[in-house]
């Protein structure tokens, strides 16, 4: 599930995100801000992906990314 700016969940698609407002608006859901222990997951989870990519050489970078595009495309068919 797609996570918002401060890293609230949010539905994936454009009519679950409005049911989900309308919930909001008429009470039956409420809107919260993320616990201190959501937020310190979050936090912690940045930080070892950039210490990972601090550690990896630029050739491990780009057959990473090679990959990636790789699949993205291969999607797109």
């Amino acid at each position: 599930m797609p996570r918002g700016p401060k890293g609230e969940k949010r539905p994936a698609d454009v009519i679950g995100n409005a049911v989900h407002v309308m919930r909001i608006a008429t009470g039956e859901a409420e809107e919260r801000e993320p616990t201190a222990e959501e937020k310190a997951k979050t936090a912690k989870a940045v930080s070892r992906g950039k210490s990972r990519a601090m550690k990896l050489t630029p050739v491990q970078r780009a057959e990473i990314a090679r990959i990636a595009a790789q699949a993205r495309w291969k999607k797109s068919r």
